[in-house]
């Protein structure tokens, strides 16, 4: 049996006593401004039904010795004198998709201010007599730093409601506090929501303004025939995304910071191993006491065959990474296996997985992708070592009847490890990445008995609701082979598991700027944590899931899906362009980089990913140097870079883009993401600088045109609108054929 809280039972006791300030509708919604003793709450309902309450004051104001309210631009400001200091509230209602609330709160304190404790900022109790089932459903709060979000229902009141927490607003109270913004928002119904964290050690300055809250939130009123939880979440997510204060992007030359790169990982010894007279890339710079890896390899030879591709460069890499594939294939299990057979030996189980003949379910599968991925191409080496370990795989998913185990061992099929924590079940994701791999094979030979395994773990998929996700870059994938299915069969039961799949990785998102301790030094927003209760956010995965949403949005291209899963997919692509820079620690000051690390060695001047990026209050990179996440940029310039042929520039541009042609002295393509957002197009020099001052560009599909960059006369610059037809044309400005060749 739950109880109330001593805060719950005095809140409710004052807001029966509350003084109405102001009652107003937005939308289908009423809105009253309600005066306690202490705060200002924001009571919401929807045709009469019982209200939820908001509190707009995150610090009980206690003795409130004035309070006065103006009205400007369709917004209230409220000013509350109190003993301890002054409180500057904001209070704004709007209405796009759905109807949305916006609070914020700046305490001005009169002294230096310890808060040993703040009570969460919504309550959906009405009554002390309220029953449990009353107060609703949580259904998302916030996991370490996460989204700052509470996803909730409450059929009493006929709401689903998404609050989401700008924290980046919230960064000067945890630098002044040495506290953290990790699992600020969370809680047990009837009270959640927002939480400072305990300003115990270091106060609050005295006569600062500092944010104390500033909370964004949409209601979704309950019909009749209620949406899933997953497409209401991105739904909801997206209209708060388009409220939501975001910081701008900036431009970076990817194109030098490849070539830094693809130096280190060739020529620094510690990215390799020699095993049987081929070379082998670690995993982590300088750990030789691992054996080498199949998916390290196939992780990083990946983006490099796409730069190659894009490119047209040549790259000896790519034939030493291919030469030593097939030493990974076992004639007696009829399959690839992770580790190299013959430095077994070097495994001394310190690790559950690191132990000969053990398989951590995923590291079956991704490979075979991407052996798939190089056969499709046309890499026959490649295409044997697929098709020849395929019914390996197949035999082990009827063992375990689609539902992959955590480790298993794989001569004898016996499982090590069945779940990732008590009751939750193994590597759930599995499953669609398992059907993307058929789907693969399906393509390549055009076998139907592999389109059918694929939907047969597709269906499992289908009772896992909201939390499929173990490992983000794998459930992307399993999203993008839904899509594919949906597509062969028609099966509307595919689309919506494919978006049950992209809600799960939104949940493991962070939608704020950590601008506190360490963290200042680089960007977060948009980042993504790799596993569902990572503390960190990592290198590899977030690269493979950039990856795979560029092929989402591909894939759905000339199909309808939903709109909110457009705008989330080409943001994330966006920001992680922003971003993934800083995993190399060049970028980064020495102070910001972990002394201590895990596994092999720290280089804070090579152009290797760190794995780890952390809250500000730690330093980063101590997990170790993921050789495997060096395919960073590989991935990013052939899906933002558009080289023409035999000119001196490339077009960049921040959101994904489809459905490119090329002619002469002009390119056009279909920019991915949504119209109600904008994104940059830029031109950048690669040659000779009077050659392309020589050269005119004209931008057609959108308004604007091209302006030179700020501080850069190698580069021009344009701002558009998302989801548009772009054209861009050049020729010389004294008529002659434009042009040079920067190679």
């Amino acid at each position: 049996m739950k109880g109330l809280s001593s805060w719950t039972i005095t809140s409710l006791e004052q807001l029966k006593q509350a003084s109405p300030i102001q009652t107003l509708q937005a939308g289908m919604l009423q809105f009253v401004l309600l005066q306690t003793r202490d705060s200002v709450w924001v009571a919401a309902s929807y045709k009469n039904a019982a209200p939820i309450y908001f509190n707009t004051c995150p610090v009980p104001a206690a003795c409130i010795k004035k309070l006065s309210t103006r009205v400007k631009d369709n917004t209230f400001h409220i000013t509350i004198d109190a003993v301890m200091g002054r409180f500057l509230i904001k209070i704004t209602f709007g209405k796009g998709a759905f109807t949305w609330l916006n609070y914020s709160c700046c305490l001005i304190p009169k002294i230096a201010l310890y808060l040993p404790f703040c009570p969460r900022d919504i309550l959906t109790a009405n009554s002390t007599l309220d029953g449990q089932k009353s107060w609703g459903v949580l259904h998302l709060s916030q996991i370490g730093t996460r989204s700052g979000l509470a996803y909730f229902t409450k059929e009493q009141s006929r709401l689903r409601v998404l609050y989401v927490q700008n924290l980046t607003a919230l960064s000067n109270y945890a630098e002044q506090t040495s506290t953290s913004m990790s699992g600020v928002v969370s809680g047990q119904l009837p009270e959640i929501g927002l939480s400072l964290p305990s300003a115990i050690e270091k106060p609050l300055r005295g006569g600062i303004k500092t944010m104390l809250s500033d909370a964004y939130i949409c209601f979704q009123p309950l019909e009749r025939e209620e949406k899933e939880l997953s497409l209401n979440y991105l739904e909801l997510l997206a209209a708060v995304y388009l409220i939501l204060p975001r910081p701008k992007t900036r431009y970076l030359s990817w194109p030098g910071i490849l070539k830094k790169g693809l130096k280190d990982l060739i020529e620094n010894p510690g990215c390799w191993s020699m095993v049987g007279g081929n070379s082998y890339l670690n995993a982590y710079v300088s750990d030789y006491n691992t054996p080498p890896e199949i998916m390290v390899q196939l992780a990083v030879l990946l983006p490099l065959v796409d730069y190659v591709e894009w490119s047209g460069e040549k790259l000896d890499v790519v034939k030493k990474i291919k030469t030593g594939l097939p030493a990974f294939y076992n004639k007696k299990l009829n399959t690839i296996v992770r580790w190299h057979p013959a430095a077994e030996d070097k495994l001394t189980g310190e690790e559950e997985q690191k132990l000969p003949m053990v398989m951590d379910s995923w590291y079956l599968h991704h490979p075979l992708l991407n052996l798939s991925r190089l056969a499709i191409k046309g890499d026959h080496e490649a295409e044997k070592l697929f098709l020849d370990s395929i019914g390996y795989a197949i035999k082990v998913a009827h063992a375990y009847k689609y539902e992959w185990p955590v480790f298993y061992k794989m001569d004898t099929l016996e499982i090590i490890k069945a779940e990732t924590s008590e009751g939750k079940g193994g590597e759930q994701d599995v499953a669609g990445l398992y059907a993307h791999v058929m789907l693969q094979a399906y393509e390549l030979t055009g076998d139907q008995k592999y389109l059918q395994e694929a939907e047969r773990a597709a269906k499992k998929l289908s009772s896992l609701g909201m939390e499929i996700m173990y490992q983000a870059n794998n459930t992307a994938f399993a999203a993008g082979a839904l899509l594919k299915l949906y597509k062969l069969t028609g099966k509307q039961i595919y689309l919506n598991l494919s978006y049950r799949c992209l809600a799960s990785i939104f949940q493991n998102v962070q939608l704020w700027d950590c601008g506190y301790g360490l963290a200042k030094h680089f960007p977060t927003f948009f980042a993504l944590f790799p596993l569902a209760d990572a503390p960190y956010t990592a290198a590899y995965e977030e690269q493979e899931v950039f990856c795979a949403l560029h092929d989402y949005l591909q894939h759905a291209e000339g199909i309808t899906i939903e709109a909110s899963v457009r705008l989330l997919c080409a943001e994330y692509i966006r920001y992680l362009v922003d971003r993934a820079a800083y995993y190399y620690p060049p970028m980064l000051p020495k102070e910001v980089i972990s002394k201590e690390v895990k596994t092999g060695e720290v280089d804070p001047d090579l152009w290797i990913a760190l794995e780890d990026l952390q809250d500000g209050l730690k330093q980063s990179g101590s997990v170790g140097q993921e050789v495997y996440g060096a395919g960073n940029a590989f991935g990013i310039l052939p899906r933002h870079f558009i080289r023409p042929q035999n000119e001196c520039f490339l077009i960049f541009t921040d959101y994904p883009f489809a459905a490119l042609r090329k002619s002469e002295h002009a390119v056009d393509f279909h920019l991915l993401g949504d119209k109600r957002l904008d994104c940059s197009v830029r031109i950048v020099s690669q040659g000779d600088q009077d050659e392309f001052e020589n050269l005119d560009f004209q931008l057609k599909g959108a308004a604007g045109k091209f302006q030179t960059a700020k501080g850069k006369k190698n580069e021009l610059e344009a701002t558009v609108k998302g989801d548009a037809r772009l054209q861009i044309n050049w020729k010389s400005k004294n008529e002659k054929a434009p042009g040079c060749n920067p190679d």
